[in-house]
């Protein structure tokens, strides 16, 4: 008996979903980092839109789910969907330093 990896017809490996409570607000600040970054590198196109891609990156990063589930998921590859979480991550730690002179701003004044 010989065993074979291939799906049976048009079977296709299970996809675990989870529901990700974020607000339209988060998934756009990410969107647009996205956008600007992509514009700034003069990047043509990327597999999935930047909104699709700011959920994925935040449900690895919010729910812990793991790279090759959100891969498989939305038909990329597990090195894709990492490329675009450590890409993301840069991004938003670039915000950082502006992050910290408002709060000081904000302690300054008292809030």
């Amino acid at each position: 008996m010989t065993k074979t990896k291939e799906h049976t017809g048009d079977t296709c490996p299970p996809v675990c979903q989870c529901r990700l409570p974020l607000s339209a607000r988060t998934v756009n600040h990410l969107a647009d980092l996205l956008r600007r970054h992509l514009r700034t590198i003069r990047s043509r196109w990327r597999i999935l839109p930047p909104g699709k891609i700011a959920v994925i990156v935040l449900g690895i990063l919010r729910h812990d789910q793991r790279l090759t589930g959100m891969a498989g998921g939305n038909s990329v590859s597990e090195s894709t969907v990492r490329r675009w979480r450590d890409e993301l991550i840069r991004l938003l730690a670039a915000q950082a330093p502006h992050l910290d002179r408002a709060l000081k701003r904000i302690a300054k004044q008292g809030g």
